[in-house]
């Protein structure tokens, strides 16, 4: 227990000096930053460190080399991640605005059904 509040109290002060992550997509069309920054360290990820540097018979370059990667690659999912769901939640009003054209058809004010 002790342990795990040592990382949340380390996580919650570094946040903001780790935190290099690029601003969000604005539109669905934008492309990708040259550098998607990497996301804050988190709980698990400072136990994964402390753990991998104290204990394992790894070269300790390797670690940090890992870790720098894995939270990049983290911040370029993140980025499209978002990218992706600004175009769909555009899309459905588009849908939403073709399928009525098409229920309506050419020249008809209001959809109404057939009476059997």
């Amino acid at each position: 227990m002790a342990a795990l509040a040592i990382c949340a109290i380390t996580a919650a002060l570094v946040k903001d000096r780790t935190d290099t992550q690029a601003p969000p997509p604005v539109r669905a069309d934008q492309p990708p930053p040259a550098d998607p920054g990497m996301i804050p360290l988190t709980i698990p990820e400072i136990k994964r460190l402390l753990a991998a540097l104290t204990t394992r018979p790894l070269p300790r370059w390797l670690v940090i080399h890992w870790d720098a990667w894995t939270r990049r690659h983290q911040a370029r999912s993140r980025w499209f991640h978002k990218r992706t769901r600004l175009a769909r939640d555009a899309e459905p009003s588009l849908l939403s605005q073709r399928n009525a054209a098409a229920l309506l058809g050419p020249g008809r004010g209001t959809w109404t059904m057939d009476a059997r």
